[in-house]
């Protein structure tokens, strides 16, 4: 099935989804596939917020004479390189305490856990990252924002549960 449609799909049933993932096998290659193009779309998403502040809308976090495609070049490098490291330690420490709470799953069962819900969250991530764009910082950012985490969490420890149930 197409990774479109089992985004979908995710939304509705993210432990269906995620039995599917599994049953194809242990696959890291997928995996990092799943974790990459996830990164690189948290990276389109910054686009319309970096060109508001490079524009002068908004106060920039960088030094005055980093111009936009200095900003470019730092966000790549923050979600491209180092996002993916992290995502290795976030899913590691997942797999710890599931573990520790009886979780009967593998190493790669909670990256994968992990990576899909980074991947399938990240539609609402582009809508952020266009509400920050166009509208700025402020309340509607937040509201959008505050969807996506509570979407990731919900979808995370419902991956995460079927990732640990089977072994």
């Amino acid at each position: 099935m197409p990774v479109t449609s089992d985004i979908v799909r995710t939304w509705r049933r993210p432990r269906a989804v995620m039995r599917d993932l599994l049953a194809q096998g242990t696959r890291e290659d997928r995996a990092i596939v799943y974790l990459m193009i996830a990164c690189f779309l948290v990276f389109v998403a910054q686009w319309p917020r970096l060109r508001r502040i490079s524009e002068g809308f908004e106060t920039s976090p960088w030094p005055n004479d980093i111009n936009f495609e200095g900003m470019m070049t730092y966000s790549f490098y923050a979600t491209v390189i180092i996002l993916p490291l992290l995502a290795y330690g976030v899913a590691a420490l997942s797999r710890l305490v599931a573990k520790a709470l009886g979780g009967q799953g593998t190493w790669y069962r909670a990256r994968l856990a992990f990576f899909w819900t980074l991947l399938a969250t990240t539609p609402l991530l582009l809508l952020h990252g266009l509400v920050r764009g166009f509208i700025g910082p402020g309340t509607q950012a937040s509201i959008v924002g505050g969807i996506w985490l509570l979407v990731f969490l919900t979808i995370w420890i419902q991956c995460l549960r079927e990732a640990e149930s089977q072994s």
